[in-house]
């Protein structure tokens, strides 16, 4: 995945599984990221 910085993600369902897994991988590359989902997880 190429991501440049200056970067921002929406990552719907971020509270875990896949969403989650997304968020952060997309955190990593520089990305600032925008997370929903429907509960409050740690």
């Amino acid at each position: 995945m190429t991501l440049g910085k200056d970067r921002i993600a929406l990552v719907t369902g971020a509270s875990r599984g896949i969403g989650r897994a997304a968020a952060l991988a997309l955190a990593r590359k520089g990305a600032h990221i925008i997370a929903t989902a429907r509960t409050q997880a740690g």
